[in-house]
């Protein structure tokens, strides 16, 4: 057993035992004080959950883990830290409070995609729009044929099936983009026609087209990701839909619009990225806007733990190594904002490390997710690659 003093007035958990000091200093547990250790909220519950802990006040009246936690309910995400807390120290691993940050640790990683352009040729031709369907149809056969076969823009023919048809089909992106790039002109329409019905009809649809636009001008082709559950899934500049030795080209990375003032449920999100990652894709999130700099307060951190991982022949530690992630403690059920996250991750930016989202659901089971910063040549935008990870 584990002996615990609670200081009711400070609200202040601490462990006096030798013997037990000895035992959580060696598992790197809490601060400590001229031979005391006190413990963090979240601490102190996983010792009197998993270790075998007890705690009592200073008259000696023993509480219960509701009765301790039930103290600090007014911490921030008070649950969701100690889940998290406790299945990543299940799992043989050390973490520390975020107040124990400083510096940078150098052991970020910013992943480089391709430098490209691209460079449409000037010819003139027409479209009709169908506002109902957000969809340009073009007739002029050599047109559609060559924005097809030479830039991947619209789908001409038949899907997969290019020689099954002469009418080229452009998606709303599509249509905007060579409206203000191309040589597009429409019959119904002008583009400020067409971007008001896109307004009404897609939520978001400004942030989405920036999106689109962004890596269209860098050379990349930027097609629906309807079919893996997120926006837009795109192929690295030089991708073509000409088939090679009659095999189709697959799309190895799929996108996801992020916008800053949108708030997203964390299981849809979550369940996004199963669905990219289930069929071998790179998920790749988007937050448009220039990037804002961000003030961190070391004594209001937005992050919740100094992550500590595994290396070769056995785990990192405060005293022999460095801390590898900052932990982003969620719940299933909450909400999180494309600003929220977007100020969390400049944080791991200025600390110069990882985040990785641990995302504890409805019966306690953590899903952790690794988030790597993408280096686009050119852009002013946020992205971030999205691996599943298990620690």
């Amino acid at each position: 057993m584990i002996k615990l003093g609670l200081d009711r007035k400070k609200r202040s958990l601490s462990v006096r035992e030798p013997a037990d000091v000895s035992s959580l200093q060696n598992g790197f547990y809490g601060q400590m004080v001229r031979g005391v250790i006190y413990l963090s909220p979240e601490e102190a519950l996983y010792v009197m959950d998993i270790r075998n802990g007890r705690c009592y006040d200073e008259a000696g009246n023993e509480y219960a883990f509701n009765e301790v936690a039930s103290l600090f309910l007014k911490n921030r995400k008070l649950l969701a830290r100690y889940l998290t807390y406790k299945d990543y120290r299940d799992k043989g691993l050390v973490l520390r409070g975020m107040d124990e940050a400083e510096g940078n640790y150098g052991r970020s990683i910013s992943v480089k995609y391709a430098e490209g352009s691209l460079k449409l040729d000037a010819f003139s031709f027409q479209g009709l729009f169908f506002p109902n369907d957000l969809i340009t149809l073009v007739d002029d056969e050599r047109a559609g044929k060559e924005l097809y076969e030479r830039y991947w823009l619209g789908q001409f023919g038949t899907y997969k099936a290019a020689h099954r048809g002469r009418i080229s089909k452009l998606d709303i992106y599509e249509t905007i983009f060579l409206l203000k790039h191309g040589d597009l002109t429409l019959k119904n329409a002008k583009l400020v026609d067409v971007e008001r019905a896109a307004d009404k009809r897609i939520k978001f649809f400004s942030d989405m087209y920036l999106v689109y636009e962004d890596w269209r001008k860098r050379g990349y082709v930027v097609k629906t990701g309807f079919k893996f559950g997120t926006h837009f899934r795109i192929y690295f500049p030089g991708a073509s839909p000409v088939r090679s030795e009659e095999e189709w080209m697959h799309s190895k990375h799929v996108i996801h619009v992020f916008p800053r003032k949108n708030k997203l449920i964390i299981s849809e999100w979550a369940r996004a990225i199963r669905v990219a990652h289930s069929v071998k894709k790179t998920f790749i999130l988007a937050i448009p806007g220039k990037k804002r700099q961000v003030d961190v307060n070391p004594k209001r951190p937005r992050l919740d733990f100094l992550l500590y991982h595994r290396k070769k022949g056995g785990i990192e530690t405060p005293k022999e190594g460095t801390p590898r992630y900052l932990m982003y403690s969620l719940t299933e059920d909450e909400y999180i904002g494309g600003t929220e996250l977007a100020e969390a991750l400049a944080e791991c930016d200025r600390f110069g490390l990882e985040m990785m989202m641990a995302i504890s659901d409805r019966e306690s089971s953590v899903t952790y997710y690794v988030i790597k910063s993408i280096d686009l040549p050119g852009s002013e935008y946020e992205y971030y690659e999205i691996e599943w990870i298990q620690p």
